[in-house]
């Protein structure tokens, strides 16, 4: 490791800690376990400082948090890790006015809806709205073409809308 290094990390990667939780704790459902990827996603961008050359390193720091989070939900609880079929191409509707059922809604009900979404929906919805990445950031996270980013958004903002709709937390 070069001297270097360790303060390249300190520039990529302190200033993203947050984001890096925030993703983990969304991910994972819970804070303590939040906590074990988010570590564990930092000692591997540690490990690997020497392969970022610039570039957006939020994005970069986030997407090995969402691997190290599949990799330990895939092995801690295979059960959530659902894959969801991209094919089934969703109704594209305005993300402005789907939006709004986040921002109005209350924190509790947002937070019980946002945990009931199947896992690549809530990363998704996260990435976007919590973390305000654009769909082409989301696509290069999720390894994912932008056109899935943004059916996934779509089908999560409906699910969240039916969700509040059912409870009649519509806001």
């Amino acid at each position: 490791m070069s001297a270097t290094e360790p303060e390249h990390f300190e520039r990529v990667v302190l200033p993203h800690l947050d984001a890096a939780y925030n993703l983990a704790r969304w991910l994972a459902g819970n804070d303590h376990d939040a906590e074990d990827i988010a570590q564990e996603a930092c000692v591997r961008a540690f490990r690997f400082i020497g392969g970022h050359r610039g570039g957006d390193a939020r994005a970069w720091l986030l997407a090995i948090v969402r691997n190290t989070a599949f990799s330990w939900l895939k092995k801690n609880r295979p059960r959530a890790v659902v894959s969801i079929d991209d094919d089934e191409i969703a109704e594209l509707e305005d993300p402005a006015v789907a939006a709004g059922a986040l921002h109005g809604a209350d924190r509790n009900a947002l937070r019980a809806a946002l945990e009931a979404l199947p896992l690549e929906f809530r990363e998704a919805i996260v990435l976007r709205e919590l973390e305000g990445l654009s769909y082409k950031e989301i696509a290069e996270i999720a390894e994912v073409p932008v056109g899935t980013v943004m059916s996934r958004l779509a089908r999560a903002r409906r699910q969240l809308q039916n969700h509040f709709a059912r409870k009649g937390d519509s806001p």
